[in-house]
């Protein structure tokens, strides 16, 4: 308890937190579109949940040991769901990104 006070009154010495700065509306409509037309991944009751945005992409679907248990292909603006057991699982999207996803 006593760290996180020495860290709040050293924060406020410091003049943190600052003013957050103003967001133009026009921004964050840009970056919902942006993330819209992004691929995603969804963990499910017994199953995964892939969708495309605006091109193909290779889903990857790894155990939490490293070891690669299946690709699969999605074509653009589709979806493609895939039966797991339940656990946890680390799912890559080529090389854009890794996503953890729990199967319930």
């Amino acid at each position: 308890m006593k760290r996180v006070l020495y860290i709040l009154l050293i924060g406020a010495a410091m003049g943190w937190p600052q003013a957050l700065p103003a967001v133009d509306a026009s921004d964050v409509r840009a970056r919902t579109e942006a993330v819209a037309s992004e691929a995603a991944v969804q963990g499910g009751v017994g199953q995964i949940v892939f969708t495309a945005g605006d091109s193909d992409a290779v889903f990857s679907v790894y155990a939490i040991t490293g070891q690669l248990l299946r690709s699969v292909k999605v074509l653009a603006g589709s979806r493609a769901t895939v039966d797991m057991p339940k656990g946890f699982y680390i799912v890559r999207c080529g090389t854009r990104w890794s996503r953890k996803v729990v199967v319930r």
